[in-house]
């Protein structure tokens, strides 16, 4: 089940907010957790058991961090045993059949491949128990001693399948502390909106151009086709990852939880280590705070902080997918932020504004191709048709014909990812607020009873 669905906006969503509100407090967060039960098993039910299981014994590591009196080297080793479990759990169902592959592949072997389909929202919470086992081992929050409260924070369903990745300290106080008023739901409400039209009015339809792009061969490509398909791409993956964190957080409003933001404007970077701290916020947070500041962060000198970056981006490409493009899209942004640590950000600071904004630009679309394509040759060849090295034309009839018929989409999504702009009528006038985010869900849910083209690319992580 997905956010942009009929059944979820009219049967789903609608009946757990009235079981919910009309709960009384004691049982609002079992509500929410048998509600997530059936989110999550709508789609796999099979897989609800590896979520419970590391439910379950990640409760049960807290709890044995949290006893007073436990040695330093018991805490270490509880804390190291919940880290590979739960690594196991993600490595089996994630990576089990790309190592066999390439095992297979480098001696000759015919090991039998898994074939067991990824858990959905895997990575994601596993991510979200492993933060809250290292939080309770560092002495930054308490052991959650009530199972159901922790079972709710693991499997909420705004953000159990794609995010965005909930620390546990930011909603430990909200699991027994929160409030719903009429003003936080209808901030909520608005923010799903804005999200669902993001969703389903941009992401959909601009990926509909990527799609009939990307079908052409990238031997029979002209340049300026294959650089519209990649600026496709980044507009599709950025509204509809975006736009399904507006979602979530919106639903997390509606039911009072506050969770962080997840993207702020990343097109508008003047660097790729401005780009990295605006897109998927909370990913990078997760990095920089169990991965990188463990490893020393800047704290040993230079070359150990760039040996740092390198881990954390081969780490993130992995985390991406088990797949070769993946982990060279995440080598190729750490090669670039090492650069730009040693000797690129002075460089760039002397430059104009719109110089720097395009350097960004095509850094962050060359990097959309590692991303876009599984196959490596795949890319090869595309980024020779983005460069005019593949034998084809600047541009034919048919680039043209994409260009004037996308040119009206393309307009919009430029200006929705730019800055917002006050609008000081709207202020004086909330009826126009409204009207505007009224006619946004009309035109989505008009959208989605007639839609064939429905993705979602992040559930594949």
């Amino acid at each position: 089940m997905v956010f942009s669905s009929l059944l979820f906006l009219f049967l789903f969503l609608p009946a757990v907010l009235a079981l919910y509100f009309i709960s009384p407090w004691r049982i609002k967060n079992f509500v929410l957790f048998a509600a997530s039960l059936v989110f999550y098993a709508w789609g796999e039910p099979v897989y609800i058991v590896i979520m419970l299981l590391s439910t379950v014994t990640d409760y049960g590591f807290g709890l044995l961090l949290g006893r007073p009196g436990l040695s330093a080297s018991k805490r270490k080793a509880v804390v190291a045993l919940s880290i590979a479990v739960n690594l196991a759990l993600l490595s089996y169902f994630k990576y089990a059949d790309f190592l066999i592959g390439n095992l297979n592949s480098l001696l000759g072997t015919n090991i039998p491949l898994t074939d067991l389909a990824l858990p959905i929202g895997i990575s994601f919470y596993t991510f979200q128990s492993m933060s809250y086992i290292i939080d309770v081992y560092r002495g930054t929050v308490k052991a959650q001693r009530n199972w159901l409260d922790f079972a709710t924070f693991v499997s909420l369903f705004p953000q159990l399948v794609a995010g965005p990745i909930v620390q546990y300290s930011t909603v430990a106080e909200q699991l027994r502390n929160r409030k719903a008023t009429t003003e936080l739901f209808a901030e909520g409400v608005r923010r799903f909106t804005v999200g669902l039209a993001k969703k389903v009015l941009l992401a959909n339809n601009i990926g509909l151009l990527w799609d009939t792009i990307s079908g052409t061969s990238p031997h029979m490509m002209p340049a300026l086709m294959a650089w519209l398909g990649i600026v496709a791409f980044a507009f599709q993956i950025y509204f509809d990852f975006s736009g399904y964190s507006d979602m979530a957080i919106g639903l997390g409003l509606m039911f009072g939880f506050r969770f962080n933001e997840n993207f702020n404007r990343p097109y508008t970077a003047q660097s790729i280590t401005d780009f990295w701290r605006r897109w998927h916020i909370s990913l990078s947070t997760w990095f920089r705070d169990y991965v990188y500041i463990p490893l020393g962060g800047n704290r040993r000198g230079l070359l150990l902080q760039l040996r740092n970056i390198l881990i954390v981006w081969m780490l993130t490409g992995l985390w991406h997918g088990a797949s070769w493009n993946f982990l060279f899209w995440g080598l190729y942004f750490g090669i670039i932020l090492t650069g730009e640590k040693m000797f690129l950000l002075k460089l760039l600071q002397r430059l104009p504004r719109w110089v720097r904004h395009v350097y960004a630009l095509l850094l962050i679309l060359i990097g959309w191709v590692f991303f876009a394509f599984e196959e490596l040759p795949s890319i090869g060849h595309y980024l020779q048709a983005m460069v005019g090295s593949n034998g084809q034309p600047a541009w034919d009839d048919a680039t043209l014909y994409l260009l004037y018929t996308n040119a009206i989409l393309l307009v919009i999504l430029i200006i929705a990812s730019m800055p917002k702009r006050r609008f000081r009528l709207a202020d004086k006038l909330p009826v126009l607020k409204l009207g505007w985010h009224f006619a946004l869900l009309l035109l989505s849910i008009a959208y989605l009873v007639d839609a064939t083209f429905n993705p979602f690319l992040y559930f594949r992580f």
